[in-house]
């Protein structure tokens, strides 16, 4: 495991569009199916990652309180599951109904979204306005394995709050951190 911060892709992105199979529902999902007309959440979560293991409950949590308000929540895995089998879309299937995940799950078996993305570690979380702008981007609330500071959500949760309220969303984004996303090796 390489600790990795996010990349903190620039305020204002366009969201980039994709089609993606989700492992719970088996189906293929786009972007433009799946986005809300007040907030879209896109997270690039995984299995095996401890810091996405260590806030997966209090996620679930949230996604269920802001989906209802909402906010489309939208998982993407992009880990090489060769190398990572743990995180395979049938284990993918499994963990989001042990965790009642409310959101699509989805597998980028190629890896392209999350280039697209520039996501860099798990949990990496994005959250987009109603014209697919990016408002936020960093991390879900500053407790990590180990540190004893509850996990709440605070950060995205104020991010998700402000947007839904119509206020601009604070500026001061602190970066998510995790695991690096476990890209495919080259075969250069």
């Amino acid at each position: 495991m390489a600790l990795t911060y996010s990349t903190m892709l620039p305020l204002g992105t366009p969201a980039p569009h994709f089609t993606l199979p989700d492992a719970i529902s088996g189906k293929m999902l786009s972007l433009s199916e799946l986005k809300s007309d007040k907030a879209t959440l896109i997270m690039f979560i995984c299995n095996h990652c401890p810091y996405v293991q260590h806030i997966q409950g209090v996620l679930a949590q949230v996604a269920k309180t802001y989906t209802a308000k909402g906010v489309s929540f939208i998982a993407i895995n992009s880990n090489d599951v060769t190398a990572y089998p743990e995180d395979a879309p049938e284990k993918m299937r499994e963990v989001a109904f042990r965790l009642g995940y409310v959101f699509p799950y989805l597998y980028d078996e190629s890896q392209e979204v999350a280039r697209a993305y520039d996501a860099a570690c798990t949990p990496d979380f994005f959250l987009f306005d109603s014209a697919l702008k990016l408002v936020y981007r960093g991390q879900f609330d500053d407790s990590r394995p180990g540190n004893r500071i509850p996990v709440t959500g605070k950060d995205l949760c104020a991010a998700m709050d402000d947007l839904l309220a119509s206020r601009p969303v604070s500026l001061e984004q602190k970066p998510s951190m995790g695991c690096n996303i476990k890209w495919k090796k080259s075969l250069a």
